[in-house]
């Protein structure tokens, strides 16, 4: 089968498509016949050689929407033929879900939504999973507010989203030309990219940093607040009594599940900036370099 692979760390151009066996599920797994595969920047710092590994080749992908090929033994409640949704954990892999097929655990799949095509579905499961559990470990009730960093990217637009549901007041942190989008997902405030807390006169209860600013965001936190980052090991040291947490996104089929209901109840908007082929893989990671999408590349198999 093909894969999209690198042998090579560095730009773009070392993103290659590759012949590789055909994958099979062990005990606990299923096989999926992927038709749609997020690219996300985790993907263009796999191709960077920003996480090291070994081996002949790397894979990239941890988004996945398709079908269901084939289960292993001991798997119930999944059969070949229904369209899932899911996440393949971890960025060093020799095959990731940029692949005619893809072998995920049995828990790390949902039933895809029914109300959007294969192309958007493959949006949600890495953002979703990481918005909902950043914004889960800021411990916010409804009513206190909250600002969202990156608040157009599509991790920082589904956390807005989800925050409005949570019935917390959202402020958006974006560019100036992002404010229309960023309101239209459910944002209250709006702070402009760029702009210190002290200029804003900002001082929520908690901030959810998708954008990673560091200790920047802070400066938009009460007293004994909240600051949430995105990545492990990269949020900076609590200030002011405030109380930092890191989320680690996991693969978790239930709490996909919960997403993908939101999504068909219309609460969730999947946005996707641009569509290629597999085999163009190296023309959608030359597109990521250049920054500025306001949607998810999304690779299709045909």
């Amino acid at each position: 089968m093909s894969a999209s692979v690198v042998t090579s760390f560095g730009g773009p151009e070392q993103v290659v498509t590759a012949r590789v066996p055909l994958p099979v599920p062990a005990a606990g797994q299923v096989r999926v016949r992927v038709r749609t595969a997020g690219l996300n920047p985790v993907d263009g710092l796999v191709r960077a050689g920003v996480f090291g590994g070994g081996g002949e080749r790397l894979g990239f992908g941890w988004d996945v929407a398709g079908e269901i090929d084939a289960v292993g033994a001991g798997v119930t409640g999944w059969s070949t033929g229904q369209r899932v949704v899911g996440l393949h954990y971890g960025a060093v892999k020799g095959l990731g879900t940029h692949a005619e097929y893809v072998v995920l655990d049995a828990g790390a799949v949902a039933a895809a939504p029914e109300s959007v095509d294969a192309t958007a579905a493959a949006v949600l499961p890495l953002s979703g999973l990481t918005a909902a559990r950043a914004l889960g470990q800021l411990g916010l009730a409804a009513g206190d507010s909250v600002l969202i960093t990156g608040a157009a990217g599509v991790i920082g637009g589904l956390a807005v989203q989800l925050a409005v549901r949570a019935g917390l007041a959202v402020t958006a942190l974006a560019a100036p030309a992002d404010e229309e989008l960023v309101r239209s997902l459910g944002a209250t405030g709006f702070v402009a990219r760029g702009t210190s807390g002290a200029d804003a006169g900002v001082r929520v209860d908690g901030v959810l940093d998708a954008a990673v600013l560091g200790e920047a965001a802070l400066d938009f936190v009460r007293d004994g607040g909240v600051y949430g980052g995105l990545r492990p090991g990269g949020a900076p040291a609590p200030v002011r009594g405030i109380r930092v947490v890191e989320q680690e996104v996991a693969a978790d089929g239930a709490h996909l599940a919960e997403l993908v209901s939101l999504v068909d109840a219309g609460a969730l908007t999947l946005r996707v900036a641009g569509t290629y082929a597999l085999e163009d893989a190296a023309e959608a990671h030359a597109r990521l370099a250049e920054g500025g999408a306001r949607g998810r590349l999304v690779l299709t198999v045909a």
